[in-house]
Order: structure tokens, then sequence, then C-alpha cells
């Protein structure tokens, strides 16, 4: 795969268009020259990978399988370690074998993973003690410590973006090809989190599920079949400056790919219609996501189909909805209603995170367990009473054992965030609350 000069054309037409949530570089020369650095780089992934993603999102748009998107709300370089990475794609393994026995149909495991370092923010600017520095936009901008030398914007980020991504797709492609998804051995895990304190009600389930294991393994069933799993990667297209430079031309069939990733998405803060983000993702062949929140309109998703999806690709185009729990059933019929009174199929799927995000007492950024599932149950309600399809869940989570979001049968309270709350953007279900939660969906699948 490669990059002609006339398709890079193409694709820089987004630098003439409004552009937001993008860092001020300030070597513009350095900036341009880690980008051709990256566009003389290996692709991170390949057009048949994201070809083969297009077909199983319109799978899931049909209500033949189900989306499972999971990870951290910003990546960062110091914690892309090999146990984190381990936990993280154990974590979303885990809740994919739950979902699958509760959907009875295909899971399909993307990860917030390999891409996910940037973030946007709602100012430029952060003060503390009268000092006024740039914002913290991800470890592929700036750092985290309120200094000026941290804090200011550096192209080099970039470069380093795109070594701990391909070091994290190594990982990534060596735990799901190599025997560690087993089935088997993540039924074992399961059974192990139900015997922890609290998580006995979800004892009939994993019940079930030890029975349809030990059913297969009677009849002769090969499980080598189940050593290996699709998994793939996703990210918020954010930086256009690395998106563009990670885009190439498959030589089988000249359509341009953002090898990035597998699956990228469009934030609500930067869907714009005649924005950058959707100019440039319009371009490329991957299948996209857009986060849509309360705000949403039905004319705006129309359009963003018609500008995204002029073909009606199957596939294609994910909507990703983020309303909070306390207006996803007065929001999200209009919407779901209008794109489907208009013929256009795309893959509905629940963020149940952003739009339910408070402050505690004690000054921590935060969200209820209890509010995260109220959404995804008003999701699955709202799905049900219009006939459509609620095709899969958007998570920022992690496979350790943090305490960033409170509840869960975990009882996690205000006092118990201050023990392991390590997020630098926003707070992430641990390891138990996304297996909980995944219990939890499975039974709502189970009823439809």
């Amino acid at each position: 795969m490669s990059a002609s000069s006339d398709a890079l054309d193409v694709l820089s037409t987004w630098r003439d268009l409004p552009r937001v949530q993008q860092p001020t570089w300030p070597d513009e020369g350095h900036r341009a020259e880690v980008s051709a650095r990256l566009r003389s780089a290996p692709p991170l992934v390949f057009a048949g990978e994201v070809d083969q993603l297009r077909d199983r999102v319109a799978a899931a748009a049909r209500g033949e399988a189900f989306v499972l998107m999971g990870g951290d709300c910003a990546e960062t370089f110091a914690d892309s370690t090999a146990d984190r990475i381990r936990n993280k794609i154990r974590t979303i393994l885990q809740m994919s074998a739950v979902l699958t026995y509760g959907a009875s149909m295909p899971v399909i495991k993307m990860g917030r993973m390999a891409g996910q370092f940037a973030k946007p923010r709602s100012s430029d600017t952060e003060t503390v003690d009268g000092v006024t520095l740039p914002t913290y936009r991800g470890d592929a901008v700036n750092g985290f410590a309120f200094t000026e030398e941290s804090r200011r914007p550096d192209p080099e980020r970039l470069w380093k973006m795109y070594t701990t991504s391909s070091s994290t797709l190594n990982l990534l492609r060596a735990f799901t090809t190599g025997g560690f998804a087993d089935l088997r051995e993540v039924h074992a895990w399961n059974q192990g989190f139900i015997s922890g304190h609290g998580y006995d009600r979800y004892e009939r389930i994993a019940h079930d599920i030890d029975k349809a294991v030990r059913f297969m393994a009677a009849c002769g069933y090969d499980f080598e079949a189940l050593r290996q799993v699709e998994f793939y990667a996703a990210h918020e297209a954010l930086l256009l400056d690395y998106e563009e430079a990670l885009t190439r031309i498959d030589s089988r069939t000249g359509e341009i790919y953002d090898c990035s990733g597998h699956f990228l998405w469009i934030g609500e803060r930067t869907r714009q219609l005649d924005g950058a983000h959707v100019a440039f993702l319009s371009t490329v062949n991957n299948p996209i996501g857009v986060k849509l929140g309360p705000d949403a309109s039905v004319d705006d998703a129309l359009r963003l189909i018609d500008r995204l999806d002029p073909d009606r690709v199957p596939g294609r185009l994910m909507f990703v909805a983020r309303m909070g729990a306390a207006k996803v059933r007065d929001r999200l019929p209009a919407l779901v209603q209008g794109v489907r009174d208009a013929g256009a199929q795309v893959a509905w799927v629940t963020d149940p995170m952003h739009g339910n995000t408070i402050t505690s007492s004690n000054g921590y950024k935060t969200r209820r367990f209890e509010d995260i599932l109220d959404e995804v149950t008003g999701f699955f309600e709202v799905h049900r009473a219009l006939g459509t399809v609620p095709a899969g869940l958007h998570m920022e989570l992690t496979g350790d054992d943090v305490t960033e979001v409170l509840g869960g049968s975990g009882e996690i309270d205000e006092i118990g965030l201050e023990r392991r709350y390590e997020t630098l953007v926003d707070p992430r279900l641990n390891h138990q609350q996304s297996l909980e939660l995944a219990f939890l969906v499975a039974e709502m699948l189970g009823t439809d």
C-alpha cells in the first residue's frame, strides 16, 4: 500500500476548511518533517482487515452481530505496557464471551487502542494558581505535567504515537492469535469473577455458558477454531496531521484507507458538516463512526449520512449515541426513527459514558455505574419500541482495578475514588465493573 501524490492532494483539502480541536504546533517545519516520516512508514493496519470489519459492522446493523468497543479514554505512553494491554484485551474478551451467549450472535471486538492518544478538550488553556498554560490534549500532543515545557505541543509525539501503536498492535495480534483468547480460558476467567463478593447473581448465566462449553466438548467440537479471535483497533480520528500521514492507497483497488486503525470515529465536538474532520473522513474507505449528543437533530444525522456515506455502503457508518441517562429516552427516538424512515441502515451503538460525567463532592471527575447502566437500558428500550436494532456498546474501560466510577457491586463511594484514581482525562469502568455491565447487558439481550 502506498500514497500517490494525486491522492494526497485530495486528502489535504481538509486544510482549507474550518478545523477545531487541533494543536498549534510551534514549529510547522518540524511538524512537516514528522509527517514525512509517517508517510514513509509501514501501515499499522491493512485494507483487507478494514474491509473485513466493514462486513462485520454491516452484520451488526442488520441485527446479525453485536459490537463491543472498549478501552481507555486516552491511552498514555507510560501505560502502554504488556501487562496493561493484556488486561484490557482480557476484559474485552471476557465481556465478549458473556455478550455472545446473551445475544446468541457473534460479538465484534474492538479496542479503543493503538491510536487513542489524543482527546478533545473544552478549553485551549488551563489556569492554575494564576499561571495559564496550554491544556493537556493527550500524550500525542503534549505532557500532563503542568509546566511550560511539558505543555508545549511537540510534533515528535506524533511519531511516538505511531511507534507505540505499532507495539500495541503487535501484542494485540499475538494475544488474540496465540491461544490467550481460547474460549475455555476466557470462560474460566469469568468463573473466577462470579465467585467474588456481590457477583453471585450472575451465576446462572455463567453456569449456562459452562454447560454450553461442556456440551460442545462432549460433541467433539474442535476448540482449535476458538483459540483465535478477530480483534480490531479503533480510535477517534482527532489529529488530522497524523491521520493524513497514515493514509495509503490499496494497490489492488486504488481505494484510499486510513491505515492508523481499522475503525475511526468523529467526535461530538468535531462533526461539523463543513468542517475538516468530516471532509477528511469522507475520503477514506474505513468504516466510520460519528458521536451524536442530545442536541443532534434528524437533519444533522441525515446530512452526515449523505456526506460520509453517499453510496449507502453496508457497514460504512455507525452512529454512536451519547445522550446521558436523563435524556436518552426523550432525544434518541426521533433520531433513530428519522434515519430509519429515510431508508438508511447505520449501526446504532450506545456510548453511555460521556453524557453521564459528574464531579464528586471531593473534586473528582467521575460517573455513576447506575447512570451508565440506565443509559444502556434506555438505549435498548428505544430500539425495542421502534423495532430497530441496538447494535452495540462503546465503553471507556480498563482492565485494571482502578477506582474512578462510583457504584457497582464493588460499591465504590466518593472516598473510594481517592484509593486508585489514575485516569488523566475521563473516568473509566474498572475490570470488575466492566464484567458486571456485560452480565447485565447479557440479561437484556436474552429477553429480546
